[in-house]
């Protein structure tokens, strides 16, 4: 009798185990065939398989995180592609409109021998003008492209924000108050330090503040403002101007993004200017951001890390 009892348990044991190595076995053939098919290309659905199996749980939540990191590879590499493409398409729109007005001029120059030294001088200094442009241009592409290669180094240093704002207001008044602008300036008299490079800082608000004047000056009004809190610091350079739409507000600073109704030529063609701004100001360890109500307040605002020694 107890023979017979263990031979029906052993025989219990025996099919439990040839259960779960079948049941185990069409799972990892299962895993097998997903995976087979994510490596070619023919799906990127996550591994569809509930298992009490304590062994195989990790191994599919891991697989699953894996494939998901893929899949948000492959967008972004897909977005990637289609910035390129945008970029090459503006950037090729864009020169081609100089270039055309070099070829012209040049051509008028060339095959004119009764054109008068005065009229000779006038189009040859537009030649320069346009390839000054076209320069200019290719200059913003490699310094985009050096900066997300990590190419580019921004030495990190202590700034005082105080002198800097007051140095680059400086530089920029008399352009303000010719156009007939006022200027709002708010510099507290504590001092303020942050880490930052200069020259990077110095870019930044060298474009920031020439699109409001060139494109604020309806409001009459140019600001600058700085200020800080605990651990941060806020930098916004901000008009009364035309501004920028809401749904361009979502977009201004994507990499490549253009416009229709563009605030200024940063933001048109090849759309690297407010690219370059942002990539400048992440090397500084800091954010921007724009807010704007048109013909009300446009504000731009740099936030950096705080030093409190």
């Amino acid at each position: 009798m107890l023979l017979s009892l263990s031979l029906i348990l052993a025989g219990g044991i025996l099919a439990y185990l040839s259960y779960r190595h079948l049941k185990r076995s069409r799972q990892l053939r299962y895993i097998h065939s997903k995976l087979s098919e994510w490596n070619n290309g023919q799906t990127s659905e996550k591994l569809l398989l509930f298992s009490a199996d304590r062994e195989l749980q990790p191994l599919l939540i891991e697989l699953n995180r894996l494939i998901e990191s893929n899949r948000n590879t492959q967008a972004l590499h897909a977005k990637y592609e289609q910035s390129m493409q945008k970029m090459l398409t503006n950037m090729s729109h864009d020169m081609k409109t100089p270039l055309t007005v070099v070829l012209g001029l040049t051509e008028t120059v060339a095959k004119d021998p009764a054109l008068h030294e005065q009229e000779r001088t006038r189009l040859l200094t537009k030649v320069h003008g346009k390839a000054l442009e076209m320069v200019a241009m290719l200059n913003k592409f490699f310094d985009l492209a050096k900066l997300e290669s990590e190419d580019q180094l921004v030495p990190l240093a202590k700034i005082n924000l105080n002198s800097f704002c007051k140095n680059i207001i400086l530089f920029f008044y008399d352009t303000i108050t010719s156009k007939g602008l006022e200027v709002d300036i708010v510099i507290p008299e504590q001092t303020i330090y942050a880490l930052g490079n200069e020259d990077a800082l110095e870019r930044i608000y060298s474009n920031l503040i020439s699109n409001a004047i060139r494109y604020g000056s309806e409001g009459c009004v140019i600001g600058f403002e700085l200020r800080a809190d605990a651990d941060k610091v806020d930098i916004e350079v901000w008009d009364r101007g035309r501004g920028i739409s809401e749904q361009d507000q979502l977009h201004i600073f994507e990499r490549l993004c253009t416009l229709e109704d563009s605030r200024n030529r940063e933001y048109q063609g090849s759309g690297l200017g407010l690219t370059i701004t942002k990539r400048l100001v992440e090397k500084l360890g800091g954010n921007i951001k724009v807010h704007s109500i048109p013909f009300k307040k446009t504000i731009f605002t740099v936030t950096l890390n705080k030093l409190n020694y």
